[in-house]
């Protein structure tokens, strides 16, 4: 595997540090066990691995100078990927903690993960690089950022997925495993994120862990998240902002049924994505999925 340095990294690129969090829970994955394979990363879908798109759609972006990816078994994934791309100069790699907020905190503002940071996950398997030229881009200005899908525009093209949704007064949000932290005033967040991070797909936990003002305007729906996660932010010292993105954004790979629709979105897939300032929430919906793609294959080296 390659070790990024200043000296062989290219001097054409951006300035943000992509950090991949492909490490697992202590008790491993439930869907890598159920496809055989020795982590989550190296399912491969179309002939590629989750890991090799992800790094790929980051590199392919002129804002990414840097990638570092994370995970408790570093080592087996290096060996076990089947593509190059973690011999590209300007990935690197380290081993993490069992939490994700404690491993981040580990490296972030590091020589390893110099500012700004852009955080993403190796199941993130339908990310692009214009995806992410947009969220950095709107993310400009804040210590943090938060990417989101809003649900009428995911169940506008993508009516049965399933989503852990947020519901506030200006929509219906879930998470894009895409999060922006530009400077150490982020560093509260990260931990505040640790002490919550076990309840992280539980919707109204993860909200009273901000206490109970906000959670009760968010059962009254009389507070948006734009207006809820600044007004956290500015509570720990920081200025935070939601990014609501594209139909695609939100939906990662966790069960079967993730896998099945990220096969079928891939195959039939547009050259480009529209950017979420051309598509705005719809209240329609009914749209038909994609066809069907051929199965996911399991990442093997010899």
């Amino acid at each position: 595997m390659a070790s990024w340095t200043e000296t062989n990294a290219p001097t054409d690129c951006g300035e943000w540090t992509a950090i991949v969090l492909a490490g697992e829970r202590p008790d491993g994955d439930p869907l890598a066990r159920e496809l055989g394979v020795p982590a989550k990363a190296l399912i491969e879908i179309g002939g590629k691995t989750m890991l090799s798109r992800v790094l790929q759609a980051l590199l392919d972006s002129p804002k990414i100078k840097r990638v570092l990816v994370l995970a408790q078994q570093i080592d087996q994934i290096a060996v076990s990927e089947p593509s190059d791309v973690l011999n590209d100069p300007r990935v690197d790699t380290a081993r993490s903690g069992n939490g994700i907020a404690t491993s981040i905190e580990a490296v972030i503002g590091t020589r390893q993960a110099p500012w700004p940071v852009l955080v993403t996950t190796a199941d993130n398997a339908l990310l692009t690089s214009e995806r992410v030229d947009d969220f950095l881009t709107q993310s400009e200005g804040a210590d943090v950022a938060v990417g989101l899908g809003e649900r009428s525009i995911v169940e506008q093209d993508f009516p049965d997925t399933k989503r852990t949704w947020l519901k506030f007064s200006d929509g219906h949000f879930s998470g894009a495993n895409l999060f922006a932290l530009t400077t150490e005033r982020c560093l509260p967040a990260l931990r505040h994120w640790q002490a919550v991070e076990q309840d992280r797909k539980k919707g109204l936990k993860l909200i009273a862990s901000f206490g109970p003002i906000l959670l009760l305007r968010v059962l009254t729906r009389t507070i948006g998240l734009k207006d809820g996660l600044a007004k956290s932010g500015k509570k720990m010292g920081f200025d935070a902002k939601t990014v609501v993105l594209d139909a695609e954004a939100p939906i990662d790979v966790d069960k079967n049924d993730d896998l099945e629709l990220v096969e079928r979105i891939l195959a039939q897939r547009p050259t480009k994505l529209l950017p979420s300032s051309q598509k705005k929430p719809v209240l329609a919906s009914g749209a038909t999925s994609p066809a069907s793609a051929p199965p996911a294959r399991v990442a093997q080296r010899s």
